[in-house]
């Protein structure tokens, strides 16, 4: 199968009605704990935004911008706009990226689990410094090993969830990483809000409280067992049936397994998985690979919930208010994830991916005008309009929830056969922390040079990927993770990719093709 055949990877067979198991308390608990993950990330994008507008924190750290926040006078879309400021909250991204591409051969060779431990005593780590820190240098420090813990945690996670679930209810499953991050968020947001009001060490506290998140995930990836699919393809085939038994609640398992051993035989073939994604016989699963998690990141979502707290401030929300209303829109994030877990497997990503955008580029536009014209240089949002923008952006929050948010992790880590799937799982995690890195280093430069414009930026960039969703990507709904390899041989764009070069290859594919229509 390595090569002849139009299947460029994997299994050679679609036995997808012979796999038999149903969603087990047992896989359910495993999900739960490693799905904590994702709360590191959420904590960490909800508590960045509420310190950096904590009066103490800025004093202390960046007493630049503490002067130009006090001054009324300042343009208030430029009043937070400092590189220093922006480096604070985007060099975790940047060791992110680096950690994720490390943690690949890690993920591969010693099991998903033990990424997930290393990402969590790294986060621990960082947090302990941050909380503690006297000077720049500590805080940044402190950042960076945040990073590397969200690298390993983000690169391991996903796939963990998408490899224990079963195939009906996968995307259900896998979204408890992006459910666990939006209720990272909005826990981050409630403890500013209380945080805020305690002198002068809220601050410490906000930040030193991500540990306890980082304790939960290190403990529980010590109790998790291996997945079936790494335990095979280690070699413990008789250890890997075992643990497919056990999470399925049935020993009537010998098809899934059977994909799961073909797919392991090919995977311990490939010597070097990055070189290997690069073929033509991948390009579907590595364009999806980079244009998910970016167009993810270029909805501009990130800007608002780093930012939720500045920018509402810069809106003239008075007092605590400010951090009332990105807490609202942490709450909102977190609940429609909820709709998204409900129907994902009902609806299919597609559905989702493309209403969802459609939303987005409608709230976006909403705000812009908005803020174009009641908004700006020595004019202030009026109560009603203030209360307008909240609930716009609500809108929008909700729009990404239920959509782009959980989606942009689950497809990516559902499409790469099991030879790739550790590396193509590390590309997707550095292209989402390259680009965070990018939007958070820029966004308040981008913010101060476009104004009220900024929302029509990220409104064109949802525009084009809802027409790339339209045109590009298959629905997975329904198909089994060692399988879905076949969905590209029967798209109208991507089986002229995946067709082979030599005209063997191209003989059997079209018998392929005859043998599945």
């Amino acid at each position: 199968m390595a090569g002849g055949s139009l299947v460029p990877a994997g299994v050679a067979n679609e036995r997808a009605e012979q796999y038999q198991g149903r969603v087990t308390p047992y896989v359910i608990i495993a999900c739960t704990v490693a799905a904590i993950g994702g709360s590191l990330f959420g904590y960490d994008i909800g508590i960045s935004g509420g310190v950096t507008s904590m009066d103490e924190f800025l004093h202390r750290f960046f007493y630049t911008v503490y002067k130009k926040k006090i001054h009324a006078h300042e343009n208030k879309y430029c009043k937070y706009n400092n590189e220093g400021l922006a480096a604070f909250t985007s060099s975790l991204y940047l060791a992110g990226l680096v950690a994720s591409l490390l943690a690949s051969p890690v993920t591969r060779r010693y099991g998903r689990k033990q990424s997930i431990i290393c990402g969590g005593i790294s986060f621990f780590i960082g947090a302990a410094l941050n909380a503690t820190a006297v000077n720049l240098a500590m805080l940044l420090v402190g950042r960076i090993m945040l990073g590397v813990g969200i690298g390993f945690g983000n690169q391991a996670v996903p796939l963990y969830l998408s490899e224990m679930a079963p195939t009906h209810a996968r995307g259900g499953l896998n979204m408890m990483f992006q459910l666990a991050t939006t209720l990272g968020i909005f826990t981050a947001n409630m403890i500013n809000y209380g945080t805020d009001k305690i002198h002068p060490w809220g601050w410490r506290l906000s930040l030193g409280l991500a540990a306890a998140p980082a304790c939960l995930m290190t403990v529980g990836g010590l109790l998790l067992p291996e997945t079936p699919n790494n335990l095979i393809e280690r070699g413990l085939q008789e250890k890997g049936r075992e643990v497919l038994e056990k999470i399925r609640g049935t020993p009537n398992i010998s098809a899934e397994f059977e994909d799961m051993v073909e797919a392991s035989k090919l995977a311990n073939s490939i010597q070097h998985p990055f070189k290997n994604i690069l073929k033509k016989r991948n390009r579907p699963q590595l364009v999806m690979a980079i244009f998910m998690p970016m167009f993810q990141i270029l909805t501009g979502i990130n800007s608002i919930l780093f930012y939720a707290p500045v920018l509402f401030q810069s809106m003239g929300f008075k007092g605590n208010s400010h951090l009332y209303s990105s807490a609202l829109t942490g709450a909102v994030l977190a609940s429609s994830t909820l709709v998204s877990m409900a129907t994902v497997d009902r609806w299919g990503r597609r559905v989702l991916l493309i209403g969802g955008g459609i939303q987005m580029i409608t709230c976006q536009i909403i705000v812009a005008i908005i803020l174009g014209l009641k908004f700006g240089t020595n004019k202030e949002l009026s109560k009603g309009f203030s209360v307008l923008v909240v609930v716009v952006f609500c809108l929008f929050v909700a729009a990404f929830g239920w959509s782009w948010g959980p989606l942009g992790w689950t497809v990516p880590s559902e499409i790469f056969p099991l030879e790739t799937r550790s590396a193509g799982q590390s590309i997707t995690v550095a292209v989402n922390l390259l680009f965070t890195f990018i939007i958070a280093q820029s966004f308040l430069s981008l913010l101060c040079a476009f104004k009220f414009g900024i929302f029509l930026f990220f409104a064109g960039w949802i525009t084009i990927m809802t027409i790339f969703v339209y045109f590009f990507l298959p629905e997975t709904k329904g198909v089994p993770i060692e399988e879905i390899i076949f969905l590209w041989q029967k798209h109208w764009f991507w089986k002229k990719v995946v067709s082979g070069n030599t005209e063997a290859e191209e003989s059997n594919g079209r018998q392929s093709s005859m043998q599945f229509q």
